[in-house]
């Protein structure tokens, strides 16, 4: 089994991607969404990750060889990035969605020298704006960024042209089509969902992927 297919089975076994697109999930921006997604149930889950940090080691080995930090994202991505760097060995730290207002005033923690090699690790990926972020502090701080290593993707148009845009490589464990397809196959969604689902994926912002029968 390929590896995306495993992490996808993963997640769907601890619902920490659960579907319910008969009872629409509703997003802070007020997006009606089929899916929930909540990685940081794969923490409490031993085995899902180990399958989730090992995931990420292949991945960074991989495409990132060169990597001599890993900087996670915060909050969701710090756990990650620290189990991450500790079985390759690698530094660790993290980039804060702000500075702090008091102390040394710091937004990137851990040790990070200009010129290094950093590879940002990242949850789940949307529309891309929250990585982005991180991405242009660690830039501006003067670390060579090679790209992000995150366990989930929706693979939104939105998302893949704003990291296209900032020359930004991102590779995932696993994406929203093929955890569709998983749980299609396993049961957790009728075969005629999966439909809206890409529907969904396609144009989050049109709902007629509600209303059944109807073509977007």
């Amino acid at each position: 089994m390929e590896l995306n297919q495993v992490i996808a089975k993963d997640l769907l076994s601890i619902r920490a991607v659960f579907f319910r697109p008969e009872e629409p999930f509703t997003w802070a921006s007020g997006i009606k969404s089929p899916v929930y997604c909540d990685n940081r149930l794969t923490l409490s889950a031993p085995d899902v990750r180990t399958d989730v940090e090992s995931g990420l080691c292949e991945i960074i080995r991989t495409y990132y060889p060169d990597a001599e930090v890993l900087m996670g994202t915060s909050t969701a991505g710090i756990a990650h990035a620290a189990i991450t760097a500790h079985m390759m060995g690698l530094p660790m730290g993290y980039v804060r969605s702000g500075a702090k207002d008091h102390g040394r005033k710091n937004q990137i923690e851990g040790r990070l020298l200009p010129g290094q090699k950093v590879v940002v690790v990242e949850d789940l990926i949307s529309t891309g704006g929250s990585v982005l972020e991180v991405v242009e502090v660690l830039r501006e701080a003067g670390a060579q960024v090679l790209g992000v290593a995150s366990i989930f993707t929706y693979g939104m148009k939105k998302g893949l042209e704003r990291l296209a845009g900032a020359n930004v490589v991102n590779h995932s464990l696993t994406d929203f089509d093929c955890i569709a397809a998983v749980a299609r196959d396993e049961g957790y969604i009728a075969p005629e969902d999966v439909d809206k689902l890409l529907r969904f994926r396609d144009n989050p912002s049109d709902e007629s992927w509600m209303r059944t029968g109807e073509q977007a």
